[in-house]
């Protein structure tokens, strides 16, 4: 055993069980990877940037409301679960997965509703052609693409990478079919948002009938019955838990959301199309970074709950960081070096002028790697205050130099702002981590 095995014995176990979650989730996510290069490329060849660009508009306009008004409830099922899990609290277990899925089609509700209503107002100030504006409001069901957290949280709870990582292809596949079809038989930007639709409602579709068929074997066929009395008195805090959690979620994702919404309104659906095509190329360095966080919360949960603090969880972040780190550099420097090619393969001569936005997103995307495992660990901790506050100010008080940078640097700007929020960002959520680590462990270990 070596020393460090030595002295963090828990740190051992946590990391096999991240990194065998991640495996899981990767081999999902690779290949939803390639396929989602694949529907780009015919979506993009086929569309051209002006109407590549409304599809991006539309999509990230329903995205970004959704984001904002729902009430996703996985992070709140992981922590409080794992305390009735291993104990095999069933009747526990149930009222919480009652009480979170109500919580969560609540807001769905609202964020569809909220999404029709606002559609008339923003899609001719970002340029949509009338026949897509009066598509957006059915395209508002879109929203239940992102509605599917409780399920994913139980998923996430009884450690079934292998049925999220077969989820995550879902959507990228009913995409490629709905994108070749749309191809072939010529129908148009319509076509691609009927696809782009269809694909949303099998992505939440599929993870409610995964959670389902789970719930149904582990905790019994009217796991789905009864009333939710109690669940506040034995969860304690979830109401404030959920709300900081919701709020992370949302202002952590809130400013990639806006900033093809920002370029279409600025620049116009052209400039969108590109930013979308060089933001869909890089996104393949995020991916790693958002499963590590997944795999690494249900597992830092579980280690805060048995009262873990300190120097384990801070050794096995940095672990889980590092190996984020070693992963994506290597494709960031390919991406440096071969950007022009790159677009030109991927999407056409036409985007090519999308080369040098690239290069800024890529870095972005290595820096904002520790992000998602920083946040997760500040869950498990019970303190997602730190995580919102963070995100707030990087999401929320950084953005206005997104129209700054936009106007004396054209779409490249966005590439720059997007590097200088991956920063704030990164290096408040490290130190948030470690100040609140070492508060719960006694001085002299926390020196040790």
């Amino acid at each position: 055993m070596t020393a460090a095995r030595a002295k963090h014995p828990q740190t051992g176990s946590v990391l096999r069980n991240i990194y065998s979650g991640l495996g899981l989730l990767l081999g999902g996510k690779a290949a939803a990877g390639l396929i989602s290069l694949i529907y780009m490329v015919i979506a993009a060849r086929t569309l051209g940037p002006r109407d590549y660009g409304v599809l991006i508009l539309i999509h990230a306009y329903v995205t970004t409301v959704c984001g904002i008004v729902e009430f996703p409830v996985s992070q709140a099922i992981v922590r409080y679960g794992a305390f009735g899990i291993d104990g095999r609290d069933v009747a526990r277990v149930s009222r919480l997965l009652r009480f979170t899925a109500r919580v969560e089609a609540c807001g769905g509700a609202l964020a569809i509703l909220f999404t029709m209503a606002l559609a008339p107002i923003v899609g001719p100030r970002l340029g949509w052609p009338p026949e897509a504006q009066a598509f957006a409001i059915p395209y508002s069901f879109a929203v239940l693409g992102s509605l599917r957290s409780a399920p994913a949280g139980y998923l996430q709870l009884l450690r079934r990478f292998d049925l999220l990582g077969a989820h995550s292809a879902i959507q990228p596949m009913v995409r490629l079919i709905g994108a070749g079809i749309a191809a072939l038989g010529g129908f148009g930007l319509i076509g691609f948002l009927i696809a782009w639709l269809a694909a949303a409602i099998a992505e939440w579709a599929g993870m409610w009938i995964m959670g389902a068929v789970l719930a149904r074997r582990e905790l019994g066929r009217n796991f789905h019955k009864g009333d939710v009395a109690g669940v506040r008195a034995e969860n304690p805090a979830i109401w404030r838990f959920m709300i900081g959690s919701n709020a992370d979620v949302t202002f952590g994702e809130l400013a990639g959301r806006i900033a093809p919404l920002a370029v279409g309104w600025l620049l116009g659906p052209v400039a969108a199309g590109l930013y979308g095509v060089a933001q869909r190329a890089t996104a393949i360095i995020a991916q790693p970074a958002q499963l590590l966080g997944t795999s690494a919360y249900a597992e830092l949960a579980r280690l805060v709950a048995t009262g873990a603090r300190g120097s384990s969880l801070r050794h096995a972040l940095l672990r889980v960081i590092g190996v984020a780190l070693a992963a994506a550099l290597p494709v960031m420097l390919a991406v440096v070096l071969f950007a022009g090619p790159l677009i030109g393969i991927l999407a056409g001569r036409a985007f090519v002028s999308a080369t040098g936005l690239m290069i800024w997103l890529v870095g972005a995307r290595v820096i904002y790697l520790i992000a998602p495992p920083c946040s997760a660990a500040l869950l498990a901790l019970g303190r997602p205050g730190l995580s919102v506050g963070a995100n707030l100010i990087a999401s929320l008080g950084l953005l206005p130099l997104l129209p700054l940078f936009i106007h004396f640097m054209g779409l490249t700007g966005s590439g720059l702002q997007a590097v200088v929020q991956a920063v704030a960002v990164a290096f408040l959520l490290a130190f948030f981590v470690w100040r609140t680590s070492q508060r719960h462990v006694p001085q002299a270990k926390a020196l040790s």
